[in-house]
C-alpha cells in the first residue's frame, strides 16, 4: 500500500500565524508519524494579494519551524489551464451559468427579498446568493457577455446536487458540533458558490479539489472553520470524477476576544514572534502541539 500523502497549503497574501503552524504542524507529524509524505502547495490564484515576499516567507518560517516538505512545491498560479479545463467541462454540463450581478446589487437584492422574512445564510453567515443569475435567458447572457460585462461562474446547485445524489465524507476529527465518522454532505447550505470569475479561470473550491486529486493527497488536515465546506468539495470531486481523500478538521488559534487569527493579526505573526525570541518549541506549546 502507497504511503499516505498529506498537505499544507497556504496563500501568499500576509505572514503565517500561529494558526497556520498548528496546521503545518499537525499535517507534518502526521506525516512522519505514518511513514508518509508531505507536500507544500502556494494557493497563489489572488493576483491582487499575493506576494512574493509574503510566499518567501511561508519557507522561511516552515524551515524555522522544523517542517521538511517534498520538491519541487506546487503553485497554483502555473496551472489555470487546469482549472479552466474543469470549468469548461462542468459548463458542457450545464451546471455552470454566469451571473452579472455586482456585490453591492447582491446585498441589495438579498435586503429586499429579506422584508418578506430571514433570508437563509451558509455557514460561513453571508447569505445565500438569490439566484437570479441563473433565471437570465440565453440572449441576455450572450448581450452582457458581449458588452464585456464583469461576471462570476457560478454553479446550478440544484442541478449538481440533483446529479450527484447523496454523499457524505470520512471525518477523523471532529466538527463544530462534535461531527465525525461518516458526515452527510450538505453543498446546497452554500447556494450557487462562485467557481471562477471572467478573469479569475478559477476559486479556492475549484482548484483546491483539482489539486489534491492530481498531488494524490490521501489525508487533508486543515482548519474546522472549512469543516461544512466539506460538502462543496465533496459535490465537485463526484461531478468531476475526482478520488475523495479522508478529512481532518482540528480546532482553530483564536485571539483574546474568541475570533479566528487574521494574517493582519501582528502579534501572532510567526516572524514577528521569532524576532521577539520565541522557540520552535514554545511555538509548538503555544498552539497545543506536543514536541515531537
Amino acid at each position: 500500500m502507497p504511503p499516505p500523502v498529506f498537505r499544507f497549503a497556504p496563500s501568499p497574501n500576509g505572514f503565517l500565524h500561529l494558526g497556520h503552524a498548528r496546521s503545518a504542524l499537525l499535517n507534518f507529524d502526521l506525516a512522519q508519524q505514518s511513514g508518509g509524505r508531505l507536500l507544500l502547495r502556494i494557493e497563489d490564484i489572488d493576483a491582487t494579494r499575493c506576494r512574493p515576499d509574503f510566499e518567501r516567507a511561508i519557507y522561511e518560517d516552515l524551515a524555522w519551524l522544523g517542517i521538511a516538505w517534498e520538491q519541487p512545491v506546487r503553485r497554483q498560479s502555473e496551472h489555470l489551464a487546469l482549472y479552466r479545463e474543469a470549468v469548461d467541462r462542468l459548463a458542457r454540463d450545464g451546471l455552470i451559468y454566469p451571473a452579472f450581478e455586482s456585490r453591492a446589487e447582491i446585498a441589495r437584492m438579498v435586503e429586499e427579498k429579506g422584508r418578506s422574512g430571514a433570508w437563509p445564510r451558509d455557514p460561513d453567515g453571508a447569505p445565500v446568493y438569490p439566484g437570479t443569475g441563473r433565471q437570465l435567458t440565453e440572449a441576455e447572457r450572450a448581450q452582457r457577455t458581449r458588452a464585456e460585462a464583469p461576471y462570476a461562474l457560478r454553479l446550478d446547485m440544484i442541478a449538481a446536487v440533483a446529479r450527484a445524489g447523496p454523499l457524505s465524507w470520512r471525518e477523523q476529527g471532529a466538527g463544530p458540533d462534535g461531527e465525525t465518522g461518516d458526515v452527510p454532505a450538505r453543498p446546497e447550505q452554500w447556494g450557487d458558490v462562485i467557481l471562477a470569475r471572467k478573469d479569475t479561470p478559477t476559486s479556492y473550491h475549484l482548484s483546491v479539489v483539482i489539486d489534491d486529486a492530481l498531488q494524490g493527497v490521501t489525508h487533508v488536515v486543515r482548519g474546522e472553520d472549512l469543516f461544512w465546506a466539506t460538502g462543496v468539495h465533496r459535490l465537485l470531486q463526484e461531478l468531476l470524477g475526482l478520488p475523495q481523500p479522508v478529512y481532518r478538521h482540528h480546532a482553530l488559534v483564536l485571539d483574546d476576544a474568541g475570533q479566528k487569527l487574521s494574517k493582519s493579526t501582528r502579534s501572532t505573526a510567526l516572524r514577528d514572534l521569532r524576532a521577539g525570541g520565541a522557540t520552535p518549541a514554545e511555538i509548538r506549546r503555544l498552539v497545543g502541539i506536543n514536541p515531537s
